[in-house]
C-alpha cells in the first residue's frame, strides 16, 4: 500500500510561486491500476514524480508500507527506488541496442547470468507482445512499441510499482491501445501496482479501477471507478460515460410521466433490465438520449429514459432495486390528460 498524506509541492519561477500539490491525500491499495487525472497544469506529473521519489514534497508524508520514505535515509531510499520503476517518455532506449538488449541492460546490471538473462528477456518480450521485434533496433520501432520495450525493461528487475506519465501521449488508437493493454498485464500477472497519470478519460475508461481528479493541485475526486460513476454530478461520470444531452423539458415531458437518467452496468442489466421493468409494470419505456460504452471489459449504457404509464414510479424503483443507477431527472410540468 502507498499513502500520500497532505502531500504539498509548489515551485517558485519568474511568475511567482505555483503551489503544484494542495494538501494531497490518497492511498494507491495494492495491486490497483489507479488513473491520476485532470487537465495540463493539473499537478498529475508532479505527484508522480514525488510517488516516484524523484522530487522532494515540501511538506507531507509518502508511505510505502507504513514507512515514511521522505524521513529515509540514503541507503533506505535506494532499497526502496528498486521497488519503483518509472517509464520514461517518449520510450526512451539505447540506440545501438537491439529490443532484447534494451530490455536485458539493468538484467546486466544486476548480475545475471546468461541463461538466466535471456530466460527473463524472453518472458517480457512476450509480455509485451514484442518476442518478433526482439532483435530489431529502436529506429525501426513505433512510438508504441518503443514505449512498450521501455516498459520491459522497467519491469526487468521485478518492481512492485509502475509510475507511467502520460503514456499513450502523442500515439495513435492502435500505438496507445497496445501500451494500456501491457500495463494491464503486468498487473494482473506480475501483481504490480500502476499510477498512471493522464489527461485523457479515454485512458481512464479502458484500464483504470480506481480514480483520483485532480485540478489547480488540489485533490477534487476520488474512489474506485464503478462507485464514482454514480453520482450524475462527479466529474469522472460525465467524462466516462456515454453523453445524455438534455433536452428542452417541454420536450422531454412530452408523453411521458417520468424522465430519469439511468446507468446500467453489466451485461445482464444492459441487455434486459428496461425492458423487463417495462413487462413487470405495464409501462412504455423511451430512450431520450445516451448510448453505449465499455468500462475496461464491463459493457455500461447511459440513459435518458421516459417511463408511460400508472406505474412508472414503480418502474424505476424497481430498476434502481435490480442494480440500475437511477436519478430523476427535472422535466417541467407533467402533462395533464383531460377528463
Amino acid at each position: 500500500m502507498i499513502t500520500v498524506e497532505n502531500l504539498t509541492k509548489s515551485y517558485t519561477g519568474r511568475a511567482g510561486t505555483v503551489v503544484a500539490l494542495d494538501d494531497i491525500t490518497l492511498d494507491l491499495p495494492d495491486g490497483a491500476l489507479c488513473g491520476v487525472v485532470g487537465p495540463a497544469g493539473a499537478g498529475k506529473s508532479t505527484l508522480a514524480r514525488c510517488v516516484a521519489l524523484q522530487e522532494r514534497p515540501d511538506r507531507g508524508a509518502i508511505r510505502f508500507a507504513g514507512a515514511n520514505v521522505i524521513a529515509l535515509g540514503s541507503q533506505q531510499l535506494r532499497t526502496i527506488r528498486k521497488q519503483i520503476a518509472v517509464l520514461p517518455p517518449n520510450g526512451t532506449l539505447l540506440a545501438h541496442r537491439t529490443v532484447a538488449g534494451n530490455i536485458a541492460v539493468p538484467l546486466e546490471q544486476a548480475g545475471l547470468d546468461g541463461p538466466q538473462r535471456r530466460s527473463r528477456v524472453s518472458d517480457l518480450l512476450d509480455l509485451v507482445g514484442l518476442t518478433e521485434r526482439a532483435a530489431v533496433y529502436p529506429d525501426q520501432l513505433s512510438g508504441g512499441q518503443r514505449l512498450r520495450t521501455a516498459l520491459a525493461r522497467a519491469l526487468a528487475i521485478g518492481p512492485s510499482v509502475v509510475l507511467a506519465d502520460e503514456p499513450t501521449d502523442g500515439l495513435d488508437a492502435q500505438d496507445s491501445g497496445a501500451v494500456l493493454t501491457v500495463l494491464k498485464r503486468a498487473r494482473a500477472e506480475l501483481g504490480v501496482t500502476v499510477l498512471l497519470a493522464t489527461k485523457d478519460a479515454d485512458v481512464v475508461r479502458q484500464v483504470c479501477d480506481d480514480v483520483a481528479v485532480l485540478d489547480g493541485g488540489r485533490l477534487v475526486e476520488r474512489g474506485a471507478l464503478f462507485d464514482l460513476i454514480a453520482d450524475p454530478q462527479s466529474w469522472v461520470a460525465n467524462a466516462v460515460l456515454p453523453t445524455a444531452p438534455a433536452l428542452p423539458s417541454g420536450a422531454r415531458a412530452a408523453g411521458c410521466d417520468r424522465v430519469a437518467d439511468v446507468v446500467l452496468v453489466g451485461f445482464a442489466a444492459v441487455g434486459a433490465l428496461l425492458p423487463e421493468a417495462g413487462s413487470r409494470f405495464d409501462v412504455r419505456l423511451s430512450v431520450l438520449g445516451g448510448g453505449l460504452t465499455r468500462l475496461g471489459d464491463t459493457p455500461v449504457a447511459r440513459f435518458h429514459v421516459g417511463v408511460t404509464g400508472e406505474h412508472a414510479g414503480s418502474a424505476l424503483d424497481w430498476i434502481a432495486a435490480a442494480g440500475g443507477i437511477v436519478h430523476p431527472v427535472p422535466c417541467g410540468p407533467q402533462r395533464v390528460v383531460a377528463a
